[in-house]
């Protein structure tokens, strides 16, 4: 926690600094933007389990019956004329588990990248950045529900590598890379993965549309390939549709012996939102999981989740409810008995700037 605490104060100190000295012939085209977000929440499960995971088999809340903290963030962004840096620090359990292949702490680097708009058109990116596949995000405030997608969960979380973003007119650009293995922020001995995606959108902004890919080797026993569709739709002011679709295929290794077998799930998610008012909102997700070869270890799964959003300036208070109902028995009844279902509240709050 103190090293969190300097961080911000060094964020702060450097914002002064630059607040006191902002004359714009010695620094031009330069911009400085400091900004973030915390979040707590409150789960309940319940069948009340006493132990890890608590009945929770996606990412970030892997807690019952206790208040905790999800993610203390400070994100720096700074550009000057054709180059920008963004460096993206968290703390928290959030933060740990998103970033989990490097050392284990609580103080994690979320993003940390450099970029160079070589024309008005093209943009080199280089370094590590949140995934751009799946509808969900890292930071709780960008997303309506705070529990976390199977889809999310299960994906990649982020990449480490170089990418060109194009644009290709209107409302369409495309986005290719190569990258370290999903979610490894260093992996001299490995080969790379191929990233891309594919957006565009409607003229009046109403329909916009994300075709997502990953693909590639993990080490010498795991190859996957992904793809992902990400639509969104805003009907009126007040109500807007999001789907997420994803088919992630694997060939896998298990015993190094050269031999590789197949596995394969799928998801489909359908965001439900309305906001009767400025200050209230409500979203109904429903998820499903096909996993017939088990390799997430579910067979199926059928989650709807219902959050309200009371919105107050930068905060959001997002009461939740959830049901998981999976094709085995994979969650605790009680200390003895397992099911295949189970229910789960939870009381968050979100605050950004």
């Amino acid at each position: 926690m103190k090293q969190f605490i300097a961080v911000v104060l060094l964020v702060w100190m450097h914002g002064a600094i630059l607040a006191q000295d902002s004359d714009s012939s010695k620094k031009p085209g330069s911009a400085y933007i400091v900004s973030g977000s915390l979040d707590m929440y409150y789960r309940y499960n319940f069948n009340n389990p006493k132990a890890y995971p608590y009945n929770n088999y996606t990412s970030f809340t892997h807690s019952s019956n206790s208040f905790e903290l999800g993610m203390a963030s400070v994100r720096i962004d700074h550009s000057f004329g054709k180059v920008a840096v963004t460096i993206d620090l968290g703390f928290g359990k959030r933060a740990e588990e998103f970033a989990y292949n490097d050392v284990n702490t609580l103080l994690a680097v979320k993003q940390a990248y450099l970029s160079y708009a070589s024309s008005s058109k093209i943009k080199f990116t280089l370094g590590s950045w949140a995934t751009h596949v799946g509808f969900e995000l890292l930071d709780a405030y960008l997303n309506r529900t705070y529990s976390m997608s199977y889809m999310f969960s299960y994906g990649p979380f982020s990449h480490t590598g170089l990418k060109a973003d194009i644009s290709l007119g209107g409302k369409s650009a495309l986005m290719v890379g190569v990258a370290n293995p999903t979610d490894y922020r260093t992996a001299p001995s490995t080969p790379k993965s191929l990233i891309a995606q594919f957006s565009t959108g409607s003229k009046d902004d109403k329909l916009k549309a994300y075709f997502n890919f990953v693909g590639g080797k993990q080490n010498d026993y795991k190859k996957v390939v992904q793809g992902d569709v990400v639509l969104n739709y805003i009907v009126n002011e007040k109500f807007n549709l999001g789907f997420n679709g994803t088919i992630q295929s694997l060939k896998i290794d298990p015993d190094s012996a050269g031999k590789f077998n197949s596995a394969n799930w799928e998801g489909l998610a359908l965001y439900i939102n309305y906001d009767p008012a400025k200050w209230f909102g409500l979203t109904l997700r429903t998820e499903y999981i096909n996993d017939p070869d088990q390799y997430l270890g579910f067979k199926n799964v059928i989650v709807p989740t219902v959050a309200a959003n009371f919105r107050v300036e930068n905060l959001t208070i997002i009461p939740e409810f959830r049901f998981d109902h999976t094709g085995k028995d994979v969650f605790h009844k009680n200390d003895v008995d397992m099911t295949n279902s189970t229910g789960s509240f939870i009381f968050a709050a979100v605050y950004h700037f």
